[in-house]
């Protein structure tokens, strides 16, 4: 590996062991990425404010209050495809325990986790570092640890703690997702379960997937993670007390600044397309920082493996549209995602019906 400045790098299992080397102090070439300082956004303008969503109010509110919620629901998904959940009855001690088990993970020698280490997209349980080492064109400042959670639990035997730990955190994150989809479900004019029983979400699956990003010399050539979209139906995530999910809202980044214990919730791809365009998937990233390292956990959930989606019939027999998406089933779409054909093009112009 050739350093920017012309050093020899070492050959590295993780980004932590680079971040870690004593003499590191410049970002060597194949991390390098550029960003256009002129689409950064200020967090700070009301403008660019993500909404916050009342999680109480939403499952046990008055019925004047959830109907107040599920138009807030409806405006943020419109709007800007994410949105902050409060008030969600998760405990913020399992939350920072979820945190830090992953951070223990991400410390075990390299050894030790290398047995953990596969490029089969739907393993169980894997880790890695970068995205795809093969296809991409600069690695990324992060190492991940993703493990399937629903329809089967998984879990890693080390560290300690771990299967516990992620039990009830899967469980209850899968249980606030659940009446997320409710609400998003019903602000489309749908059955509240209507969503939920197209896509077989009994059989969903539940992706607990930890980022490790440590402190970058030089934050402003880096990157965690570039932009992207998400595949599934809607994602939850938390994080330590750094912050650096940016969002792209009104062709502007904003950093996001999450409330003390709570989700930042976005919708996916599979929702752009049952939603037919009404509901977007939005392009987000991680942004890393030179001052200590941030883990973030996202838990994606979505469909069915073999449930393909499609655009929701009574939506577009009251839009008066016709279907904008083609079918495939959620392994196919998530195969895309990880191929070459995902990185080139966004997946959902992959689906797009073609027009004359």
């Amino acid at each position: 590996m050739e350093a920017s400045n012309g050093h020899e790098v070492p050959k590295v299992a993780s980004i932590k062991t680079l971040a870690d080397s004593a003499s590191f102090t410049f970002v060597p070439s194949e991390y390098t990425y550029t960003k256009n300082p002129n689409e950064q956004g200020d967090a700070n303008d009301p403008e660019h404010s993500i909404p916050i969503i009342d999680f109480a109010l939403l499952t046990s509110g008055s019925s004047d209050q959830r109907a107040k919620v599920i138009q807030e629901l409806r405006r943020a998904c419109e709007e800007w495809g994410f949105f902050q959940v409060t008030n969600h009855g998760v405990p913020k001690s399992l939350m920072q325990s979820m945190i830090d088990v992953c951070h223990r993970f991400f410390d075990l020698p390299e050894e030790e986790k290398k047995e953990f280490q596969t490029r089969n997209l739907l393993d169980p349980i894997k880790c890695g570092t970068s995205f795809n080492i093969d296809i991409e064109k600069v690695h990324l400042w992060r190492d991940y640890l993703k493990v399937i959670a629903h329809p089967e639990f998984n879990s890693l035997y080390k560290p300690a703690g771990y299967r516990e730990v992620s039990l009830e955190f899967s469980k209850r994150t899968r249980e606030v997702a659940t009446e997320i989809l409710k609400g998003i479900s019903e602000s489309l004019g749908l059955e509240a379960d209507y969503i939920a029983k197209a896509m077989n979400w009994d059989r969903g699956l539940q992706i607990l997937a930890a980022n490790y990003y440590p402190a970058c010399p030089q934050p402003d050539k880096a990157i965690g993670i570039p932009p992207h979209t998400d595949h599934g139906l809607v994602t939850l995530l938390i994080q330590n007390e750094m912050g650096g999910l940016e969002v792209k809202h009104k062709d502007q980044w904003v950093l996001v600044n999450a409330a003390p214990g709570a989700f930042v919730v976005n919708i996916g791809d599979q929702m752009q397309i049952l939603t037919n365009d009404k509901y977007k998937s939005i392009w987000h990233r991680a942004v890393v920082n030179n001052k200590a390292t941030r883990i973030s956990i996202a838990v994606p959930h979505g469909p069915s493996l073999d449930t393909p989606a499609l655009p929701i019939p009574e939506l577009l027999e009251r839009e008066g549209q016709a279907p904008k998406y083609i079918g495939m089933t959620y392994e196919k779409f998530m195969e895309l995602q990880a191929s070459p054909a995902g990185v080139t093009k966004p997946c959902l112009d992959h689906l797009r019906v073609k027009h004359n």
